[in-house]
């Protein structure tokens, strides 16, 4: 990328091509994680700011809308969820939405500067039939808007993650949501296992691999660090790689749990940012609890992409004026879909 900052006179452009190389991991041990989650946070910015902008465009910024086609009623018990079935919640279940809803919803999230468009369903397994025809044919018609197409909707077959490849589709969103020590405490519906199956099936498809996770569930440092280390470890990186924060939701077992430190994003970003380097890092859930400043520390520290729109599925999400402001304010470039980063 012509804009990756570089000093001419530090070395070669092959000393520089071999440095960037080095920065690429898939042998992350826990300690070396929690070693850099628990630095001085201006080092760890720093660090990590060093690494994006040799893989980055520095100021660029991803925009990318997320839409509930399927809400509700989901029979899985993800802790955090308000669209679970097993929890009285404000969210109520809701018709599906057509293919032309869908599909008029990603022109306006075009017309407003969004570049990704993701769709999501709750479901805990994608099945044949006409639902599935239909979101095929949503997928098909995003990419023909000129946007990136995104789904998220549980598990898939092999053969179905082809179907979604060949009718187009960018990305598969899966998240691991947490470390696999502290998982069976957030979710018993769906294995660990089963997640990362899911992942294997999206990657042989050919289609690029969406995955992160959430803090603030009651999990320990510790168990950040090792969902990292699982994330950093698979190979190729998740190309897109969500930092959530809980929205704790009325109704939900985790509606007590208290709101993160916004610091302990920043650092989750930084260190998302130097063990994935190309991955788009993604600022998402949580981010109506962050300050203007907090959010550009997240930017600092590696994020290069925010969910933008007035819902992120069922939570409210910041303003789009807001955002727009903000990131005219710090001079931010908005990336075109399918940006790639530097090899």
């Amino acid at each position: 990328m012509s804009d990756i900052c570089s000093d001419p006179s530090s070395g070669s452009r092959s000393d520089f091509s071999s440095e960037i190389n080095a920065d690429l991991r898939h042998d992350w041990t826990t300690e070396e994680i929690l070693a850099l989650l628990q630095q001085p946070l201006l080092d760890l910015v720093f660090q990590a700011q060093t690494i994006h902008r040799r893989h980055n465009p520095s100021n660029s910024i991803q925009l990318a809308t997320l839409l509930s086609v399927k809400t509700g009623g989901c029979p899985e018990n993800c802790s955090y969820c308000p669209q679970s079935a097993h929890y009285e919640t404000p969210v109520e279940k809701q018709p599906t939405l057509s293919v032309e809803e869908v599909v008029a919803a990603a022109q306006r999230a075009k017309d407003l500067g969004a570049t990704r468009f993701c769709m999501g369903w709750a479901w805990r397994e994608i099945r044949e039939g006409a639902a599935f025809d239909a979101m095929l044919e949503m997928v098909s018609q995003v990419r023909s808007l000129g946007l990136e197409a995104c789904v998220t909707a549980g598990m898939l077959t092999d053969a179905q993650a082809e179907r979604l490849a060949a009718a187009g589709l960018s990305a598969y969103n899966h998240n691991l949501d947490t470390s696999p020590e502290f998982y069976d405490q957030i979710i018993s519906t769906r294995t660990y296992g089963d997640r990362l199956e899911t992942l294997d099936r999206v990657r042989k498809a050919g289609i690029t691999v969406c995955c992160g996770g959430i803090i603030g569930m009651g999990e320990s440092l510790t168990d950040r660090a090792r969902m990292l280390e699982v994330l950093a470890n698979l190979n190729p990186h998740p190309e897109s790689v969500p930092i959530n924060a809980l929205v704790a939701v009325s109704g939900t077992p985790l509606e007590e749990q208290k709101p993160i430190d916004p610091l302990d994003l920043v650092r989750m970003c930084a260190v998302a940012r130097i063990l994935m380097p190309q991955a788009r890092v993604r600022l998402s859930a949580g981010r109506t609890s962050l300050s203007r400043e907090a959010q550009v520390l997240c930017f600092m520290a590696g994020a290069n992409s925010i969910f933008y729109g007035e819902k992120l599925l069922t939570t409210a999400n910041p303003e789009q004026d807001a955002d727009r402001q903000l990131l005219a304010d710090i001079g931010a470039i908005l990336l075109e879909p399918f940006a790639t980063v530097s090899s």
